[in-house]
């Protein structure tokens, strides 16, 4: 199976893809790297592994419709058959979105539906977990539909709030177990082990 990665940070999921694959745990690989900064860890670590990496803004457009189809472009050309979106901090265009209903993924580093939604990403939603009082944390691989965080869940795994956490040690807590369901999820994906019909999901 091919996969696309869309990150907008340094890759650390990026990386446990990539460690998984080259582990010969998920049967898949990797044919672009996609991300919305130039600058971004998650496109050096791609250019080490030889992976084409492409670097594609909203910004460098005047819509979103020909950022989207821009965007689709690039995915038939790598030959993508699904998106796994890590760290990716922008939304994606509905075009794409329709385009790849159901193989579009995304981590996120907090128990959906809770701390969700647009502006919840990186510190932030650690900060309000803590804020929250909630005793417990954890990561949500998800599927991504129009709107923020509210794609069918996929997969979680929690990890305990301690009384002394700050964002920092939470979100070090929680990458860990990121870094591990991301790519079960990719592999049960790539196996063809995953139903999913309307507003629930089997993995056999």
């Amino acid at each position: 199976m091919n996969i696309g990665v869309f990150a907008s940070g340094r890759g650390s999921n990026f990386q446990a893809i990539l460690n998984a694959i080259q582990q010969g745990t998920v049967p898949a690989r990797v044919t672009l790297l996609l991300s919305n900064k130039s600058d971004a860890g998650a496109m050096e670590l791609a250019r080490a592994r030889l992976i084409p990496t492409v670097h594609l803004s909203q910004k460098q457009f005047p819509d979103e419709a020909t950022f989207a189809a821009a965007m689709l472009d690039v995915l038939k050309k790598h030959d993508v058959r699904l998106i796994a979106l890590a760290g990716y901090l922008k939304k994606i265009p509905s075009a794409v979105v329709g385009e790849y209903r159901n193989r579009i993924l995304n981590i996120h580093p907090a128990l959906l539906p809770s701390f969700g939604g647009a502006g919840m990403y990186g510190h932030a939603v650690h900060e309000a977990v803590i804020a929250s009082g909630a005793k417990f944390s954890g990561a949500t691989v998800h599927l991504v539909d129009e709107e923020y965080d509210r794609g069918l869940i996929l997969f979680q795994k929690t990890v305990p709030v301690e009384a002394s956490d700050t964002a920092e040690t939470l979100a070090a807590r929680v990458l860990k177990v990121e870094h591990e369901i991301y790519p079960l999820v990719l592999k049960a994906f790539a196996e063809n082990r995953v139903t999913i019909h309307e507003r629930s999901v089997w993995i056999h």
